[in-house]
């Protein structure tokens, strides 16, 4: 099982024992492909560090933890299986607790929201929300979800309306309607994002908000509002829930019951249909950063209208956005462009294509291009590795391996390796043998030759991996032991031997 030493004992102790706490469900869903070439499926946009050092989902999770006062909060996320330890880490770093609900296939919010509310007590008040939106005001977002308490608790599903600034066709619109007894407003519709025309009109009707897709209500509430609309969904989620399988702090719902669960958003499933539906309005800044203007608002623009994070540099520019955090990047001349650099992709549009990435990543997709869903740098439990450079039968790699952590005990059947250590200790097996190495120090691992790597020290191991062989796909792998309850098949690789 894996443990999470950063964390007291109280991580594994489940959900607050008084139903009548809000308890937060933090929706980790979504591949983010509108902000690629950051974003991509491995390693999709709540769990980048976009905010300064921080991710969307860390920043989530440590606005989420304020709602309790001096009373901790207990987070349920939703993710999915391949994320499980991103998500980990973010609670870490956000000195949160709880658990995690993870999906072995997407299948869109209603299902996610169901598999939550199933988890938790019938009279429990659950907060939805979503993990990659930005809202800087952690006070001002308490004080809108206490507004919607009342109605919460009268057996409404709570949404909450972000008080448009400019006519977005980014965004999906609620028409307030009256004036309800517990301080919230009736929903009179829910409006689809509405061409440029359309969202102009919506602004000059001053009673229209921003969809922002965070619900609060009862899990009993949602329940029965499933049941009564999408019972079909709620009958998948409940049996893949019934058999689910806890391994702390993970719950896995059975696969073969979630797969067969039909995907639709809670919007379309739900909240269109329901007749006890009320909205709270929110004045406090808020961003979905569902695209790369959005994240370029969050920089200060210069006197000629360019934004610059990292090392950017634009001459006899205008309104041009960069996004350069690993080497020197120049614009020169350029008007209303977006420039997002990462190490292996880099992505050029004007301003208004925007909304349009995801087109790109399509295209990506359909000729099968790596790029389009991995990032050259890959999260593991263990750390991370980063494929610095590669060419015909060789590879190069730069390892972390976290403080404690520890990689499979394996072998290859078609590259053999060479390990440099840069910074700190490591713990080597290779055959029969076990031993040390620091900076400076360096061992071989033969092609077929069990070995595993160690990180005993306190701070980070750095290293140099150099494969060479016929092969250096990273299928090329028979695992023995693994730490974090990894599968560990025969792989594909051992028939090519």
């Amino acid at each position: 099982m894996f443990q999470a030493p950063e964390l007291s004992a109280h991580y594994f102790s489940g959900l607050p024992a008084d139903h009548h706490v809000v308890q937060p469900v933090i929706l980790c869903g979504g591949s983010g492909t509108r902000l690629w070439p950051l974003s991509r499926k491995s390693f999709p946009k709540q769990f980048v560090p976009l905010i300064g050092d921080k991710s969307l989902l860390q920043l989530t999770l440590e606005r989420v933890a304020q709602l309790g006062g001096a009373t901790a909060v207990e987070v349920l996320c939703v993710a999915a299986e391949e994320h499980r330890y991103l998500v980990v880490e973010a609670m870490q770093a956000a000195r949160v607790s709880g658990s995690v609900i993870l999906e072995p296939v997407a299948r869109n919010t209603a299902a996610a929201m169901a598999l939550a509310a199933l988890k938790a007590q019938p009279s429990q008040w659950l907060l939805f929300c979503p993990a990659d939106h930005h809202i800087p005001d952690a006070r001002a977002f308490a004080a809108m979800v206490e507004q919607g308490k009342s109605a919460a608790g009268a057996g409404a599903i709570v949404s909450f309306g972000v008080k448009p600034s400019y006519p977005s066709t980014a965004y999906g619109y609620i028409e307030q309607g009256e004036l309800r007894c517990d301080s919230s407003y009736s929903v009179a519709r829910f409006i689809e994002k509405p061409l440029l025309h359309k969202a102009q009109d919506l602004i000059l009707q001053g009673n229209v908000l921003w969809n922002a897709g965070i619900f609060l209500c009862k899990a009993a509430t949602l329940l029965e509002a499933l049941g009564q609309h999408a019972p079909d969904i709620l009958a998948s989620c409940r049996k893949a829930m019934d058999a689910a399988v806890s391994d702390e702090p993970f719950i896995r719902p059975q696969t073969q019951a979630f797969t067969a669960c039909r995907a639709q958003s809670i919007d379309y499933a739900v909240m269109e249909h329901h007749a006890n539906i009320a909205v709270v309005p929110f004045a406090g800044a808020w961003s979905d950063v569902g695209s790369w203007n959005a994240v370029a608002d969050m920089t200060v623009a210069d006197a000629d209208g360019n934004r610059v994070a990292g090392q950017g540099l634009a001459i006899e520019a205008t309104k041009t956005y960069i996004h350069a955090p690993y080497r020197p990047v120049v614009a020169l001349g350029t008007h209303d462009l977006l420039i997002i650099d990462t190490p292996d992709a880099v992505l050029v549009a004007t301003a208004d294509h925007a909304e349009s990435v995801k087109i790109v990543v399509a295209e990506l997709e359909a000729r099968r291009t790596p790029q389009a869903a991995m990032h050259r740098k890959v999260s593991r439990p263990w750390g991370s590795y980063d494929s610095i450079d590669t060419g015909e039968r060789f590879q190069v790699k730069r390892i972390v391996v976290k403080p404690g952590g520890t990689l499979s005990l394996q072998k290859h059947y078609h590259r053999a390796e060479h390990w440099i250590v840069v910074k700190g200790t490591a713990k080597v097996t290779c055959g029969t043998e076990t031993f040390l190495l620091t900076e400076n120090q360096s061992t071989y691992i033969p092609i077929g030759e069990l070995h595993r790597l160690h990180n005993p020290g306190k701070t980070q191991l750095e290293m140099i991996e150099v494969q060479s062989g016929s092969y250096l796909g990273e299928d090329d792998i028979e695992r023995f032991e693994d730490s974090y309850g990894r599968v560990i098949p025969v792989e594909a690789a051992k028939k090519r031997a």
